[in-house]
């Protein structure tokens, strides 16, 4: 039997009418059991649903999905299954601009490439969450991050503009892709007396890295900023030749301080004297060689596990020391002594150790040598990790700091002839090393004994004879004048010109001033008021230092940030003068850890980011905190 509309034939299933407005937009195929839509021929799964029909609508067609959808809807219509169940939040304007912020933020801080916007997992996971929402393109964030960057630079602008001064940190790194970049860091105290820092650049370049070259970069990077170059007091900088050269010049130009990093001159002192023993070297490259092989066998790896199970031993792994550190090779031998009875039990095994491979373990007198240098190493790495901080005051502790190690390896005693030769050269490389820190000049200021005498905890400079010492105080009483003359000079040229504001449209006061200039005599013929406010100033700074030098020090443990915050008021100028020094760190380490932002987001699979974009990417993660 034949029929049309709802009527079927004999043995056919019987066609359902549709009712759905989502017809009007797609054709159905029922061999295939899809739907194509007409505006764009996308071809849809069908299963006796108009769901998928319907957001793709939303989705691709939104246009023509409120054309209509808006009258159907808007008449009355019976409850329906779809009614009681909790449907998915649409996606507004509003909302999809901040999902998209949201993204760029999760990009930036935890540094992930750019293109996981176009990744398959993380958009399914995306369409989890929301399914009306679809992320933008990579050249949309691109674009987006870009602005960022200008945004959070301008921010920084404005904050160090609101700064007296600022110190520098500078290093040098190669990325996988074999591209330079000069890292610098400025650090400065804020209103609050707490130690400040941020990223300025990792810069590319593309040129030789000559000392003229290096300061002109440095020069660049403060102009990008608008940092006029008399408030950087100070370069921080590595021992490399062409940065020394660099800030030499910087010096000359600006009245720059240049301070070598006390992080690698301690590097330069333990790998010396490391290297200058034998029996140390060859122990040193025999604990490396069973680190090694640990590290590059599956079943030694597991063999030390179970003897570590066994005997009762913290189940951590060994650690691989890294040549151009001296603390990770110290860290390597501490490992080693930790887990020296399981490495032993687990190298008797024949299984793992073939009997020509019994080199592996170490000798006795080995062992004895790992455990005298470790623990002659164990003050040189407290030191590191002091020094290395940048949220408390360093540079002035750095004095105090290699006196004490000095004493501390003068009284350590050692039994082995490679920890003495340790000893006694350990003790040559300090002193040749930091031969001038202690020495007061009077052509070039001593940066590191100025910023201890303006630290209330070490202003008695007790590491001088006391003739160095006087000489360092009396220079912080100079500096302290000039400072005070510049405030005086500010506020009266201030004064002035609100005072020839005033003044200009009052004619019958110039003639006053004229009568009493020619009855009494003009301020130029005489000097004797200003001598005697010279007089008065002189006698309030050195009143001001002569206090200050004379009060008790504060305790070592204490926060000398606090102390000035508390005190400030009771020593206007010399406040002043320390925000200039106590902000210096000691170390470059903070432009080093700089790079190990960049190394992550300049890695193998973001190889092909443009300098520029690793730039602005350091910088966003490196100064999260103002976004």
């Amino acid at each position: 039997m034949e029929g049309t509309g709802g009527e079927c034939s004999e043995g056919e299933p019987r066609k359902r009418q549709k009712m759905s407005k989502v017809w009007e937009h797609f054709r159905l195929n029922r061999k295939d059991n899809t739907a194509q839509c007409i505006h764009c021929k996308a071809e849809l799964a069908y299963h006796n649903s108009t769901t998928s029909m319907l957001q793709h609508l939303k989705r691709k067609h939104p246009l023509h999905a409120s054309n209509s959808f808006t009258v159907a809807n808007s008449e009355p219509k019976s409850h329906t299954l779809d009614s009681f169940v909790q449907r998915v939040p649409g996606c507004s304007v509003v909302q999809a601009a901040e999902f998209t912020n949201s993204i760029l933020n999760m990009i930036i801080t935890d540094m992930r490439p750019l293109s996981v916007v176009e990744d398959e997992g993380f958009l399914k996971m995306i369409s989890t969450f929301n399914p009306n929402y679809t992320p933008p393109s990579r050249t949309y964030f691109v674009k987006m991050m870009e602005k960022k960057y200008e945004e959070i630079k301008d921010k920084l602008k404005n904050i160090l503009k609101e700064t007296d001064s600022i110190a520098l940190t500078a290093d040098i790194w190669t990325s996988v892709a074999t591209e330079a970049y000069l890292g610098v860091t400025c650090h400065f105290l804020g209103e609050d007396w707490k130690m400040k820092s941020h990223t300025l650049t990792t810069m590319p370049l593309e040129e030789r890295h000559t000392a003229a070259n290096i300061a002109e970069w440095l020069e660049e990077v403060i102009a990008k900023f608008d940092v006029p170059p008399e408030k950087v007091k100070a370069v921080i900088h590595d021992n490399g030749a062409n940065i020394v050269a660099a800030v030499k010049i910087l010096a000359e130009k600006h009245k720059w301080a240049s301070v070598r990093c006390a992080g690698h001159t301690l590097n330069l002192v333990v790998q010396n004297a490391l290297k200058s023993n034998q029996s140390i070297s060859k122990c040193v490259a025999a604990a490396r060689c069973l680190v090694e092989h640990f590290k590059k066998s599956e079943l030694a790896c597991t063999k030390l596990k179970d003897k570590q199970q066994q005997m009762g031993t913290a189940s951590h792994m060994l650690i691989q020391d890294v040549s151009t550190r001296w603390n990770s090779t110290f860290h390597m031998l501490c490992r080693l002594l930790e887990q020296r009875w399981p490495i032993t039990a687990a190298l008797s095994d024949p299984a793992l150790t073939p009997r020509g491979k019994h080199y592996l373990d170490l000798k006795p007198e080995q062992w004895n040598i790992i455990e005298e240098i470790s623990k002659a190493l164990q003050p040189f790495e407290e030191a590191t990790v002091f020094l290395s901080g940048q949220d408390y005051v360093t540079l002035s502790a750095l004095p105090q700091l290699v006196q004490s190690l000095k004493k501390s390896i003068q009284t350590q005693v050692f039994e082995t002839a490679p920890a003495q030769s340790y000893q006694a050269e350990v003790m040559a490389q300090i002193t040749t090393r930091w031969e001038g820190l202690f020495m007061c000049q009077p052509q070039s200021s001593n940066t590191v004994l100025l910023t201890a005498a303006l630290d209330p905890r070490f202003k008695k400079l007790k590491f001088l004879p006391p003739d160095e010492a006087f000489k360092i105080q009396s220079m912080v009483q100079t500096m302290a004048l000039d400072v005070k003359k510049k405030m005086r000079q500010k506020n009266s040229g201030e004064n002035e010109v609100s005072t020839d504001a005033q003044d200009k449209p009052v004619e019958h006061q110039q003639n006053t001033d004229t009568f009493f200039s020619n009855l009494l005599g003009s301020s130029e013929s005489s000097t004797s008021d200003e001598e005697d406010e010279e007089q008065h100033l002189n006698q309030n700074v050195q009143k001001e230092v002569t206090m200050y030098f004379g009060e008790h020090t504060l305790s070592k443990r204490e926060n000398p940030l606090l102390w000035w915050k508390s005190n400030a008021a009771r020593y206007p100028t010399l406040s002043k003068l320390a925000k200039f020094f106590l902000c210096i760190p000691a170390t470059s380490t903070p432009s080093e850890r700089l790079f190990s932002a960049a190394g992550n987001i300049a890695s193998k699979r973001r190889a092909s980011l443009s300098s520029q974009h690793v730039d602005m990417l350091t910088f966003l993660h490196s100064n999260h905190s103002l976004l």
